[in-house]
């Protein structure tokens, strides 16, 4: 420390001095020569000013190390006290006097610092002379008539000097300890209380490892949390294979994730914050300033010895990297760099990560619906506390940074106690957004007095909202009771990987424009190219956000543009970003298929207000350059533009700002799409690769296909044996390199390609998995049926030697339970044991025919083809078939005869009505959607899926003539374009009304080919076979019991189908609704419409009115049934059945008769109490075929 006193009344300034020491810019200290300033004193006199100079490393440091310069206001021999004090604590006395001259009433003081052994600088100011030294460490040095700048050279050398030989160091809390000086901050209780807690929550973290602080302090903030983020963003954005099941597991999964957080330890130091922070109001803001004090000088050791063991291993690994080694120390010291990142990162230890945790103990708590059981507090007070901290100036942290995630539940609880305790208040929400380092931080520190975290990196991790009171004479002006200032992260940080960055960057960009009434967009320098691809993904990403309604505003603050003359040089530069902009906002328009022509339709901006230049914060290099006070009047200047801002803008209410919170978040987190995107130009050329992508992969799947359907007709045909993935790989070579080609051709020449190429290699990737896994599945799929067909063939060739197992084993029964052949628990029993093994053996090596689940499969196809569909959508379809109107479902097409002004018509009719509606467009909507469900119900029936199988081809065939009907049908002579909403539904909702035909189809090819089903089917036939050999039935007995069981299915179905011809003739004349023609139809359907006045059936008539016809007709035939079935209905049956019965009967007479005349020789079985066929088989051994075959050719 130099210490500066000047004794008796001199002609220099020693203040002006001092200063021309430290920063010749600048007036550190106030002097006699300042504007407004005095040749007399009247309140500095006895005052003693610090400052410090700190040095910045470089070659033009006027000193070398952290100096303190103190200067004694006044004649220093009237302040004893202070004179003594700094004296004996300084490392060097610098003194002012007039002349050395005994005779002066300070002399002996003087002589005292000439004796003392502490360096001493004498500056005369009646003297000329240069610098001299009289003994070591004492200089003289004279003022008068000399140049001011040599006279400084000569005192800065003489201070390094002394300083250099001096081993006295400097504290300033060291002043305090002497008994003559009163410290205020020990006077005050409050404030010696709030130290003193701080203190003692500061001894528990001693001996601590700061990188293991946070997960032994504050356990519920860590790896739990960071969990628990995670799966509520996959619980909102689901794949689209993803089922019901799995989304029920994932919430699962939270909940667990809740519960162990509940269960984790409140540590003593948490426990600790929490009682002091609940203590009085003054208290508790001291606690808080000590605490954050005590933290900083806590960490700041740590931290930078971290920072700089990061450095020394970044240069060893960036010079093994210029020297080409692949080494495994390359990997070891890139592995131990990554270790060090990750301590900085656990290092980061602030009052925000204590709050920050009580959130969590809240939110953990809530979940669970208890109380923690060492938490001393009610959990439900916690908001209270931070509600408080808030209302006395605190900064809240909105968004976890590190977790990437609002904690919703405990922002509506702390905005929830605001609300209670200052009422409904209006805030005017001001935001801002930059890239890191821009300054963002810093200018609103000045311009509101805030004390968000500024330095060099990322500092300000997330987002944070802090409240400002206006004054009431402002209120009325800014309509506004508080502004709620939104501090954020700098965007495109180096500390995270590329991908990550960018996907949360645009995240949390389009979370804090679209909180903010006026958001502030910081932009170092002039040019603004990168916050230019946020604003464009925030654009887009507005656009998906239907149900949120937002009206945000934006400024452009170019920092550090020193050229007074840069707003009028720029103008073509705006002129140019408000045109790429506009440009950019109507591409994502349309994609987004939304009526919007500019930027500021989403975003509020006026290029010629909206643009502000600042100069530079300081005049010079930091650390000891002055602030620039062009700066300060800029900052001024943006105030009053934001108060007028303010002024025309009711801000919202409190209550409605927390709503805006979670329905902005909640859409946030339904958004998967569009925030991995640099700008609306990547997204266009990505969504224009995924059309291609399309075609692609169909090309492949239907060549397969065809290629399967062709396998197919051989396996039945018995021309294949076996199914070779090379095969098929070859079959699919010449579609393989078409693809290919095609694929080459899109990257090379489409005009973005120099967009499209980053993705080209993922791309490639893609086709050739999808190439893969269609082949893998298609010789799955074949080898299925030859294994079916080779089964069915096995299991047909083994019935003799089942039928002879079968009579074995019931001979052996008979001799085995000669006495017990009527107790039929002991026959099934032994039948079932028989039974579970030969099944087993039949079904053992063949795989059994997998379930399916065609929304599943909707899903994933149109995922995978429609990657950029709204997650949301999935759970929020609408049935297109029932919808009321398809208003929300196109858009107006755009004619080249409208001018802008019939466009704003326009828009305003819609804004007014909420939609418009062409009745004859709503009909040619729904004709074209009636004309697409026919044609896709015949393409499903010529799929042929109950002889064929089921394959997802199927749905991606389905889904591509959609796709084509739908485009063709808007590039038709219509007034209107279809969103991409209406393509969806379409599919969904055609494919949900087809799941159940596709499913039966599907269940009658499993119960023909799967060996299982088939096997179990012929139980019943084989146990009733199985009594009749226990029970001692001959032979033809036992034919005659498998012809009966082969008979049954087949003549109910002939009886049903003759009766219901015969019931159908009947009705078209006696039934008076379904006699005559379609019109006597539609009368009686209208009738019944107007007699049961039921809305619903009125509008599914009007709507579908196919459909509503086949269900009045189904009504009408059941209700003749259920009214005829005892006088008309029975009496067919019965006469059916007696008809079916004689031909059964002649058939049976016919066959026999053949066969005898085919004999030489006959014995006569005659089978007794036997339905009447059976009696005419007289047959030896070994007619039964003939007679069988001939039996099957009369029925």
């Amino acid at each position: 420390m130099v210490f500066f006193l000047s004794f008796g009344s001199v002609s220099s300034s020693k203040s002006q001095l001092m200063n021309s020491l430290i920063n010749e810019r600048h007036n550190t200290f106030f002097h006699r020569n300042c504007p407004g300033s005095s040749r007399t004193r009247v309140l500095m006199d006895g005052v003693v000013e610090i400052t410090w100079f700190c040095p910045s490393g470089s070659y033009e440091d006027k000193f070398t190390d952290c100096v303190a310069f103190c200067n004694l206001h006044g004649d220093a021999g009237d302040h004893e006290k202070q004179l003594q004090i700094l004296t004996d604590m300084a490392s060097v006395n610098v003194v002012l006097l007039p002349q050395l001259d005994r005779k002066e009433k300070h002399a002996a003081k003087i002589q005292n610092l000439y004796r003392d052994r502490k360096p001493l600088i004498c500056l005369f100011t009646d003297d000329e002379s240069a610098v001299t030294t009289s003994k070591k460490g004492k200089f003289k040095i004279g003022l008068k008539a000399r140049n001011q700048t040599d006279v400084s050279e000569e005192l800065r050398k003489a201070i390094n000097d002394c300083l250099s030989q001096s081993s006295s160091t400097f504290r300033l809390e060291d002043v305090s300890k002497h008994s003559e000086i009163r410290v205020d901050e020990e006077d005050d209780d409050n404030c010696r209380g709030g130290r003193t807690a701080a203190q003692q929550m500061m001894s528990l973290l001693k001996k601590k490892d700061l990188t293991e602080i946070k997960e032994s302090f504050l356990p519920h903030q860590g790896k739990l949390w960071h969990q628990w983020s995670q799966k509520n963003k996959e619980l909102h954005r689901p794949q689209a294979d993803e089922l019901e099941m799995d989304i029920s597991r994932n919430q699962t999964e939270m909940n667990k994730i809740r519960q162990q957080q509940h269960k984790s330890d409140i540590s003593e130091f948490m426990n600790l914050f929490i009682k002091q922070i609940n203590s009085n109001v003054a208290k508790k803001l001291f606690f808080l300033k000590w605490l954050s004090i005590f933290l900083d000088e806590y960490t700041s050791t740590d931290l930078s010895a971290l920072h700089q063991k990061y450095d020394e291993k970044w240069s060893t690994v960036i010079k093994l990297k210029e020297k080409h080694d692949k080494s495994e120390q390359l990997k070891a010291e890139q592995t131990e760099l990554e270790r060090i990142s990750g301590n900085l990162q656990a290092a980061a230890f602030g009052l925000e990560h204590i709050i920050r945790e009580i959130s969590q103990i809240y939110e953990s708590c809530s979940s669970v619906k208890k109380n923690k059981k060492d938490l001393q507090v009610d959990f439900s007070s916690l908001p209270s506390l931070a509600a408080e901290m808030m209302i006395s100036g605190f900064p809240l942290e909105l968004m976890d940074g590190d977790a990437a995630h609002v904690p919703v539940i405990w922002i509506s609880a702390v905005l929830d106690e605001l609300f209670q305790k200052l009422g409904d208040q209006r805030v005017f929400v001001l935001s801002i957004l930059g890239l890191q380092s821009s300054g963002k931080s810093t200018m609103l520190n000045a311009m509101f007095g805030l004390q968000f975290a500024v330095s060099a990196g990322r500092c300000t991790r997330g987002a944070f909202m802090q409240l400002v009171r206006v004054s009431d004479e402002m209120k009325e002006q800014m309509k506004s009771d508080y502004i709620l200032v939104v501090d954020t992260e700098g965007l495109r940080a180096l500390d995270m990987s590329r991908k990550s960055t960018r996907h949360h960057d645009n995240e949390l960009a389009t979370f804090v424009v679209g909180l903010g009434n006026l958001t502030l967009i910081n932009i170092f320098g002039e040019n603004p190219a990168e916050m230019q691809d946020i604003l464009q993904i925030v654009v887009q990403a507005f656009l998906r956000m239907k149900k949120v309604s937002l009206n945000p505003s934006c400024k452009f603050v170019h920092q550090n543009v020193s050229d007074v003359t840069a707003g009028e040089r720029n103008m073509e530069g705006r002129r140019r970003l408000l045109e790429k902009l506009d440009e950019m906002t109507k591409l994502a328009a349309k994609e987004e298929v939304c009526d919007v022509e500019r930027f500021s339709d989403i975003i509020r901006f006026d290029v010629q207000n909206d643009v502000m230049y600042f100069t530079q914060l300081w005049e010079g290099s930091p650390p000891m350059a002055p602030p620039n006070p062009k700066y300060c009047e800029n900052i001024q200047e943006l105030k009053k533009t934001i108060m007028t801002c303010a002024s025309k803008s009711y801000g919202m209410r409190l209550i409605n700002f927390k709503d805006r919170i979670n329905d902005l978040w909640e859409a946030l987190l339904n958004e998967r799409f569009v925030f991995s995107f640099r700008n609306s130009l990547e997204i266009s050329a990505y969504r224009k690769l995924e059309t291609e992508y399309n075609k692609w992969s169909w090309s492949l799947r239907s060549a397969m296909m065809e290629t399967e359907n062709k396998q197919h007709n051989k396996i039945e045909n018995e021309t294949i044996h076996e199914v070779e993935e090379t095969d098929l790989q070859r079959k699919l070579k010449k579609t393989s390199e078409e693809v290919k080609k095609s694929m080459s051709e899109f990257f090379e020449k489409d005009r973005d390609k120099d967009i499209l190429i980053q993705w080209k290699k993922s791309f490639e990737i893609k086709i050739k998995e999808l190439q893969e896994n269609i082949v893998k599945e298609t010789k799955r799929k074949l080898n299925e049926v030859l294994q079916q067909r080779d089964l069915k063939k096995k299991i047909d060739a083994q019935r003799t030697n089942h039928e002879n197992t079968l009579l074995e084993k019931s001979k052996e029964l008979a001799l085995k339970l000669k006495h017990k052949t009527n107790d039929e628990t002991i026959l099934k029993k032994e039948f079932d044991m028989f039974w579970t093994q030969c099944v087993k053996i039949i079904i053992r090596d063949t795989p059994a025919i997998r379930d399916i689940d065609i929304m599943r499969d909707v899903r994933k196809i149109l995922s995978d083809i429609y990657e950029s569909a709204p997650v949301a959508h999935w759970n929020e379809s609408r049935d297109i078939f029932t919808v009321q109107s398809y208003s929300d479902y196109v858009k107006l097409k755009k004619s080249s005869g409208i001018t802008r002004c019939i466009t704003d018509v326009i828009k305003s009719a819609k804004e007014k009505w909420g939609y418009i509606r062409f009745q004859e467009d709503e009909y040619q909507i729904r004709s074209f959607v009636t004309d697409v469900v026919q044609q896709t119900d015949r393409m499903i029936q010529s799929f042929n899926i109950s002889k064929m199988g089921y394959n997802n081809s199927c749905i991606q065939q389905l889904t591509d003539y959609i796709k084509a009907r739908v485009t063709d049908h808007q590039e038709g002579p219509v007034k209107y374009v279809f969103k991409n909403e209406f393509f969806m539904d379409l599919v969904l909702s055609i494919c949900k009304r087809a799941n159940k035909m596709i499913t039966d189809q599907y269940r009658l090819f499993r119960e023909a080919n799967d060996p299982e089903i088939y096997v179990q089917k012929k139980r019943e036939e084989y146990y009733s076979i199985f009594q009749k050999y226990c029970h001692g039935a001959a032979s033809a007995a036992i034919f005659g019991e498998i012809i009966c069981q082969k008979l049954k299915d087949p003549i109910e179905q002939s009886v049903y189908k003759k009766t219901a011809k015969d019931l159908a003739g009947e009705m078209k004349t006696n039934c008076p609704s379904l006699k005559g023609n379609r019109s006597n139809l539609g009368k009686h359907i209208l009738k019944t419409l107007a007699e049961k006045e039921d809305f619903d059936k009125y509008m599914n008539y009007i709507k579908t009115p196919r459909d509503h016809f086949k269900s009045f007709i189904r009504d009408e035939v059941s209700r003749y049934i259920t009214d005829q079935f005892s006088d008309r209905v029975l009496p067919k049956m019965k006469e059916n059945i007696e008809l079916l019965q004689q031909k059964i009967m002649n058939a049976a007479q016919e066959s026999t008769e053949h066969v005898q005349e085919n004999r030489d020789e006959s014995a006569e079985h005659v089978q007794e109490n036997r339905d009447e066929s059976t009696e005419h088989v007289q047959v030896k051994r070994g007619d039964a075929g003939l007679w069988l075959k001939r039996f099957t050719q009369q029925l």
